[in-house]
């Protein structure tokens, strides 16, 4: 079996939540989505988790360079 990409697995991600949203699925078809949605979420957060962790070593490595938290909606201040 392929390994799966983060991008193949966000745009699978993607269109079951259109799907869901529309509400036009069947329980049981809504449930079986919802469980691959599950899994999507959590192959792409590990997948984020390893890009940030190495990129966080490769910053590592360069003395001059410092990480920064990245917060979702949060505007830099001037």
């Amino acid at each position: 079996m392929a390994k799966e990409k983060f991008e193949e697995a966000l745009d699978k991600l993607e269109n079951i939540v259109r799907e869901m949203e529309a509400g036009d699925l069947p329980l049981d078809a809504a449930l079986k989505s919802f469980e691959e949605g599950i899994r999507l979420i959590r192959f792409c957060s590990a997948k984020l988790d390893e890009t940030q962790r190495r990129v966080e070593q490769l910053l590592e490595k360069e003395n001059s360079l410092q990480t920064k938290t990245f917060q979702d909606g949060q505007e830099d201040e001037a």
